[in-house]
């Protein structure tokens, strides 16, 4: 049974890794407004969401480390610190450049507040909690980027962007004060002397990779996309060549040797490419391709968080009855069937149709996280659990960044046909080109062994007796 300590944990992390999520996507939709005040072409203002994401990407492999250094405690509440005041900074911010510091300083906080609240949820957790710990966890992933897009319009509408980060000051200030009472010290061996090749190496790779990643969404990228890809993507490899022969590597590769990890990983990755281009693509279909305004395309893209939300109540109920891998290929396939069925939508589609297909998508979307997040982790040795949390963290925001470019790649694609006489029916290339990655994710749990992560499951004997 999970104490109610634990579970409060779970709850904070989670509202943290919301607060995390969210402002990485709600510059989108406020572009124009934000490049109005600065005096700046729209295209600019990317640069706001480019310097949060790379400094995510760059800093969390570093928080396994300063976590086992100064502690969980003041690293957590650290990190709450930092990232409020850094959102206060960003809403004080009289120029551009001044407001991409403060984004980066926002990212410097958000890169160690998630990773390493995690491991102060899981490191210690029974295996059979381990389920319901990252049901808790994992939905704000999937909400914040629904939501976002059309918070960020709002604000900008009826209020000023600087809203779109004074909203974190009050949420700052709430995560510290549980924080404060929740969070305690973890016992954890002194750690080796820091990676610093894999460090920069790491770094600038995964940095690189996803700013090449923010160059795609640009109209006209011209080679640099490529180029910087090209040698970020030579630089990870060379990360991984010396992490593998490291002694103490700052990102432990050896626990990809526990094959759900492993899975958890590849397929997951895949799967998350594919979730996350969707929030993207569907206000571009219903503006673009279908004519309607920003309010309503916003108000039909809630829809997702509603399937989200809906399914999670009975995630844990369906992962205990079934297994992970019968679950895995129902969500993998499920939402590429949902991606699919939302790019063939035209003006015709009768608007609840519309609203059922992104439910139906936010249904799957959750299912399929909560089982990756909770798979990965079921076999992990304890002593391991850290490396573990740290190297998802990694995967999981270099998705989110590729996944923007995925579904623009897609989409510039999509609109160069629609452009030629191929009308709003042509958008569905873009949704089947990212449904892709689901069906290929769906291979990676087709080839699952039958009982893949039941070290977490919990008996049928025991489910009534859990909170």
């Amino acid at each position: 049974m999970i104490d109610r300590r634990r579970r409060n944990t779970a709850l904070l992390v989670a509202g943290c890794f919301f607060m995390e999520n969210f402002d990485g996507t709600i510059v989108t939709t406020s572009a124009p407004r934000m490049a109005a005040a600065f005096g700046v072409e729209p295209a600019a203002v990317g640069l706001v969401s480019a310097s949060y994401l790379i400094t995510l990407a760059v800093l969390i492999p570093l928080s396994n480390w300063l976590t086992r250094r100064y502690g969980t405690r003041p690293v957590f509440l650290s990190a709450i610190v930092i990232f409020t005041l850094a959102s206060l900074g960003c809403a004080l911010s009289q120029t551009l450049p001044m407001l991409v510091i403060m984004r980066v300083l926002q990212g410097v906080g958000g890169a160690m507040m998630v990773p390493v609240g995690r491991m102060a949820v899981l490191n210690t957790a029974d295996k059979s909690d381990i389920v319901r710990l990252v049901a808790y966890i994992v939905w704000p992933a999937l909400v914040a980027p629904v939501i976002a897009p059309l918070a960020g319009g709002l604000i900008t509408t009826y209020a000023s962007w600087h809203w779109m980060f004074l909203i974190n000051l009050p949420l700052g200030v709430i995560a510290f004060i549980a924080a404060w009472r929740l969070i305690g010290s973890i016992d954890a061996p002194a750690p080796p002397p820091l990676d610093w090749t894999g460090m920069i190496l790491s770094g600038v790779g995964l940095g690189g990779l996803t700013y090449a990643a923010h160059l795609v969404t640009d109209p006209s990228p011209g080679i640099w996309p490529a180029v910087i890809g090209g040698l970020s993507v030579i630089i990870i490899v060379a990360a991984v060549l010396h992490l593998l022969r490291a002694r103490h590597p700052l990102l432990n590769l050896r626990i990809w040797s526990v094959r759900t990890f492993r899975a958890s990983q590849a397929s997951g990755f895949a799967f998350q490419l594919a979730m996350s281009s969707v929030p993207f693509l569907l206000p571009l279909l219903f503006q673009q391709g279908l004519g309607w305004s920003a309010v309503q395309s916003g108000a039909l893209v809630i829809f997702v968080f509603v399937g989200n939300i809906g399914i999670k109540p009975a995630t844990t109920g369906l992962i205990n009855a079934f297994g992970f891998r019968p679950l895995l290929v129902v969500a993998t396939l499920g939402l590429a069937g949902s991606v699919i069925a939302l790019g063939l939508t035209t003006a015709a589609t009768p608007i609840p149709v519309i609203a059922i297909l992104a439910m139906i998508s936010g249904v799957f979307r959750s299912l399929g996280m909560t089982c990756y997040n909770t798979i990965g982790l079921a076999d992990v040795p304890p002593e391991q659990m850290g490396d573990a949390n740290a190297l998802s963290a990694t995967t999981h925001q270099l998705a989110a960044g590729l996944a923007i470019a995925l579904a623009s790649v897609a989409w510039q694609g999509a609109t160069i046909v629609a452009g030629s006489g191929g009308g709003a029916l042509s958008y569905g290339v873009a949704f089947v080109g990212v449904a892709l990655f689901a069906l290929l994710a769906a291979v990676g749990a087709i080839r699952l062994p039958a009982g893949a992560g039941d070290a977490v499951r919990q008996p049928a004997g025991t489910r009534s007796r859990r909170n």
